[in-house]
């Protein structure tokens, strides 16, 4: 969580007020510190669109030059876990007046969570370049996408199991053998599980894999069965 003094400053900085908006610059220049010639190594497995797109391509590329991409995906994934912790996070960094100090704070404590992974600093003088740039906002979007890029890097296929409540560890374990076998993973990938819950499909299930969606919910089948009566009359 970040600190009640960091949370107080923020709130005041979000308050109404006449907010210069600073010139747009171009994305290469704001991260300068790390957009020099990429290395054949060090590009990135997958291409990223958006801006946060582009800033996570540019950490991962400096975290390969680094040799910190394992410490870096450790701590931006732990930052990535500070969202889901602290719902005020997200406004708080999108705040549009927030002061140099306030920036400051803020970056001082993201640091606190990255559980000592950022060794080298290079989640550090990240942070300090969106803070710079005013681009604090962009970090959760940031976050998603580098683990993203660490998936692809890693060879593995998102495999996302939506059911109506939580499904135990035998059932994603046999549904996760099942379709390691199938024709939609490729041969000597891995797949990266996660169970979703969507009480409005009713029943069964709904897997996504990759880009590949296998709607087998009993909602589908509720709308399919409606359809049909509806054609038929």
């Amino acid at each position: 969580m970040l600190s009640r003094h960091v949370l107080l400053t923020a709130t005041r900085a979000a308050a109404p007020a006449r907010a210069v908006v600073p010139r747009a610059v171009f994305a290469s220049s704001q991260i300068r510190s790390y957009a020099t010639p990429a290395q054949a190594d060090s590009k990135p497995p997958v291409a990223l669109y958006g801006l946060d797109g582009t800033y996570a391509s540019a950490l991962y590329t400096a975290a390969v030059k680094t040799s910190s991409l394992d410490s870096v995906a450790k701590a931006i994934s732990s930052l990535n876990d500070v969202y889901h912790k602290d719902p005020k996070l997200a406004s708080i960094m999108e705040a549009p007046t927030l002061s140099v100090e306030d920036k400051s704070q803020i970056v001082a404590e993201l640091q606190k969570h990255t559980g000592g992974a950022d060794k080298e600093g290079t989640v550090k003088n990240f942070l300090s370049t969106l803070a710079d740039y005013n681009r604090l906002g962009l970090l959760k979007g940031v976050c998603e996408k580098f683990a993203d890029l660490m998936s692809a890097a890693r060879g593995e296929v998102e495999l996302t199991v939506i059911s109506a409540s939580s499904l135990d560890n035998k059932t994603l374990s046999r549904l996760e053998s099942a379709v390691s076998k199938s024709q939609y993973v490729g041969q000597g990938k891995k797949l990266k599980v996660t169970n979703k819950i969507n009480p409005d499909i009713l029943g069964g299930l709904v897997v996504e894999i990759g880009d590949r969606t296998i709607d087998l919910s009993v909602s589908a089948r509720i709308a399919k069965m409606n359809k049909l009566l509806t054609d038929t009359l």
